[in-house]
């Protein structure tokens, strides 16, 4: 998948701008590669178009940091400036191009990180 029909799909699912979708991205993004082992995150964005990859495989440590849901959540809104049910929305966006994007070895791969409250996001 190009980058420009990534940002297309997560706009369309956020029915928002196509910068808002680019902001929401590269948060959820960051956001799950924090949680999820710096190994997985880089095998993760082997898979995504080059304009993702660093905002995955970016994160300086090897183990992943151990919080919830909500906290990824919370980080997610943080960084892109919304609210915690609107960050909620466009993750579940990301997170569900993202399964569209990539193999579903790779994707059972990163969900083996995450705790089964994670599962929602996947669809």
């Amino acid at each position: 998948m190009q980058y420009e029909e990534f940002i297309e799909k997560v706009r369309d699912r956020t029915q928002s701008t196509p910068a808002t979708a680019a902001i929401a991205t590269a948060s959820t993004l960051t956001t799950l590669g924090e949680r999820v082992s710096g190994g997985e995150a880089e095998d993760l964005a082997s898979q995504l178009p080059k304009e993702l990859k660093g905002q995955l495989s970016g994160q300086p440590q090897e183990n992943a940091g151990s919080f919830s849901i909500d906290e990824f959540f919370q980080r997610v809104a943080r960084r892109e400036g919304v609210s915690n049910q609107q960050a909620q929305e466009h993750a579940q966006a990301v997170i569900r191009v993202i399964s569209e994007a990539v193999t579903g070895g790779e994707l059972k791969d990163v969900q083996s990180q995450l705790p089964v409250e994670f599962a929602p996001l996947f669809g």
